[in-house]
C-alpha cells in the first residue's frame, strides 16, 4: 500500500488548512482516491512514482488510499487531519503485506505538533509489524513518534527538491531488502538544536554541501542503507525542530551507522554560525538591482513565499520596484481571487484600477494588509491550468485557478486565486509571458525558484521582503521551541547524545 499526505505547516501564517486545500497537482477541491490518485501520479517526479514503479516491477497490487498535496500554509484542520489520517489507517486496516508513504515531515495539524508521528503512530496500533517506509521532504522535523514507527526513512537530498522519485527509490529499495530478508534496517537519529536559515541550508552549497556528500558517499558505499541529512523546518513553534540526521543502519553494520552519525552530527554542529543568512534591506537590494544591466533580473521576494507558508499578497516588494522605477518587469503570481474577479468582469483590453494584495493580516508578527492601488490595461485571463517542464515536480499538472495579467506598462503583473510557489516558469508562460524575455522577473519564492528560473536568470537578487518566511528569527513570538536554540540562544551547547 502507499499513500501521499503532504504538507508544510508554517505555525505562524494566518492561514488554516482545510482538507479542501489537499488538491495541489489534481486541479480539483481536495485530495484524490484510489486510481485517481495512482494515474495522478505516474510517471511524474513524486517519491509516490517511485513506490508505483516498484511495485510494477514485483508483480505485486498496489492499493493507494490517498493522495492529498497542499501548498504550505498554517495549521491542518482537525477535521482535514482526521480525515487523511483515517483513509490510510483504514486502508492499512484491510491488508497488507508492506506500506510505503510519501510524506512531508513538517505537517501540523490542530492538537498534533507532529501529524506524520501520529498517522505512523496509528498505524502501528492496527499493523504492529508490517514493514513500513517513509521518504520525507529535506525540511522535515522529527518527533520520537514518527522515528520509533518507521522501519525505513529517507529524504529529499536536494533544495530545490528535484530527486523526490530517487527519494521514494532510496526507500521502496530498503523495504524491499527487509521483506527479502536481506536486512534488518535500524533507524539512528540526532536533531541538532538549531534553526537554520533556509537561505542557507541548500545541498548545492556549503555550509551543507559536503555534509550531505558524505552521508551520499556512505550510502553509494553500502556503509548504511540509507543516510539522509535534513535542514528542517523553522518556522514552526514545535517542541521538535531543528537540523535532524536520520541513519538506516542494518543491524549487522549498526556501528558503522554510530559512527557516521557521529562525523555528520560534528560536522553541521562545528558550521552553525555559517548556517546564518545575513540580511539586507528590502530597499537596498532594489537599488543594486536597479544598476545591473543586463537581464533577465530574478528579483526573489523571500519573506512572502508560499512555498513556506506566505499567503503571497504582501504587496511591499512590488511597491518598491515601482517606487524605485524598474522597467521592464513582470511580477507575480499574486494570490488574490477579488481581484482577479474584478479584471475578468473588465474584461480583456479594458482599463482597470485595483486595490491589489494586502488582503491578509499576519497578527503573529503585527503586520496589517495593506493593498496596492495599481491601474493598468486587463492583458490576459486564463483558467491557470499549466504542466510543469521544469526538473521539479517535473509532469504535474498544477493549477493557479483563474489567472489574469494586467499590464499597467512597464510592469506586467500575474494574479491568481490559488497561492503557489514559481518553482517552474509556466506559471508565466501559460499565460503567454515568457520571462526569459523580460529584464527583471519579480516571484515569491526563496530556493525553489531555482530549479525553473535559475537556467534563464543572469542575476539573482534576493529582497528581504515582510512577511511569515522571514530570515530574521527574532521577529517570531517562539514559545514551544526546545531552549535554548542556536542562533536564538548563541551560546547553545552541543548536547551530550544517548544512542
Amino acid at each position: 500500500m502507499t499513500a501521499v499526505m503532504r504538507h508544510e505547516t508554517n505555525t505562524f501564517s494566518p492561514i488554516t488548512t482545510p482538507l479542501a486545500a489537499f488538491s495541489r497537482g489534481s486541479g480539483t477541491q481536495g485530495p484524490l482516491y484510489g486510481d485517481d490518485g495512482i494515474a495522478a501520479y505516474k510517471g511524474t517526479n513524486n517519491c509516490a512514482a517511485a513506490y508505483i514503479d516498484l511495485a510494477r516491477e514485483q508483480g505485486a497490487d498496489l492499493a493507494m488510499p490517498l493522495a492529498a498535496n497542499a501548498v504550505p500554509s498554517g495549521t491542518v484542520t482537525r477535521e482535514a487531519f482526521e480525515a487523511m489520517a483515517g483513509r490510510i489507517v483504514a486502508g492499512v486496516r484491510e491488508g497488507c503485506d508492506a506500506v510505503m508513504l510519501d510524506l512531508h515531515g513538517a505537517m501540523v495539524a490542530d492538537g498534533y505538533p507532529d501529524a506524520e508521528g501520529e498517522l505512523l503512530r496509528r498505524i502501528r496500533v492496527i499493523a504492529p509489524k508490517v514493514p513500513i517506509a517513509v521518504a520525507l521532504d529535506f525540511h522535515a522535523n522529527f518527533s520520537s513518534d514518527l522515528i520509533r514507527n518507521a522501519n525505513v526513512i529517507t529524504g529529499y537530498r536536494t533544495y530545490p527538491h528535484v530527486d523526490l522519485y530517487e527519494t521514494g527509490m532510496r526507500a521502496g529499495r530498503t523495504l524491499l531488502s527487509m521483506l527479502r530478508g536481506e536486512a534488518e534496517p535500524v533507524i539512528l537519529w540526532r536533531t541538532l538544536p538549531m534553526l537554520t536559515h533556509m537561505l542557507r541550508q541548500t545541498p548545492a552549497q556549503q555550509p551543507m554541501k559536503d555534509i550531505m556528500d558524505r552521508a551520499i558517499a556512505a550510502e553509494a558505499a553500502g556503509t548504511v542503507l540509507n543516510a539522509s541529512v535534513f535542514g528542517g523546518f523553522p518556522l514552526a513553534d514545535i517542541p521538535h525542530v531543528g537540523l535532524a540526521i536520520v541513519i538506516v543502519a542494518d543491524r549487522r553494520k549498526l556501528g558503522d551507522g554510530q559512527k557516521l552519525l557521529e562525523e555528520l552530527t560534528q560536522m553541521a554542529w562545528s558550521r552553525r554560525s555559517e548556517f546564518v543568512f545575513p540580511l539586507e534591506s528590502m530597499e537596498a537590494s532594489v537599488a543594486h538591482a536597479k544598476q545591473l544591466t543586463e537581464g533577465p533580473v530574478i528579483l526573489v521576494d523571500h519573506g512572502d513565499n508560499c512555498g513556506a507558508g506566505g499567503p503571497t499578497d504582501n504587496m511591499r516588494v512590488l511597491k518598491e520596484v515601482m517606487r524605485q522605477q524598474l522597467d521592464d518587469v513582470v511580477a507575480g503570481p499574486f494570490w488574490d481571487p477579488q481581484s482577479v474577479a474584478q479584471m475578468i468582469d473588465a474584461g480583456t483590453g479594458n482599463r482597470i484600477t485595483l486595490q491589489l494584495g494586502g488582503k491578509t493580516d499576519t497578527p503573529a508578527l503585527g503586520l496589517k494588509g495593506r493593498p496596492l492601488v495599481v491601474s493598468g490595461r486587463v492583458h490576459r485571463i486564463t483558467d491557470g491550468n499549466y504542466q510543469v517542464t521544469g526538473p521539479m515536480f517535473t509532469g504535474m499538472r498544477l493549477s493557479l485557478g483563474r489567472t489574469a495579467v494586467l499590464d499597467t506598462g512597464n510592469i506586467q503583473i500575474v494574479v491568481c486565486e490559488r497561492p503557489q510557489e514559481p518553482f517552474d516558469t509556466g506559471v508565466f508562460t501559460h499565460a503567454g509571458i515568457d520571462p526569459a524575455r523580460k529584464k527583471y522577473v519579480l516571484i515569491k519564492s526563496r530556493q525553489h525558484f531555482r530549479a525553473g528560473f535559475g537556467p534563464i536568470a543572469r542575476h539573482v537578487v534576493l529582497i528581504a521582503g515582510p512577511g511569515v518566511c522571514s530570515s530574521d528569527y527574532s521577529l517570531f513570538p517562539f514559545r514551544h521551541i526546545p531552549r535554548p536554540i542556536y542562533p536564538l540562544d548563541p551560546q547553545t551547547p552541543l548536547p551530550s547524545f544517548a544512542d
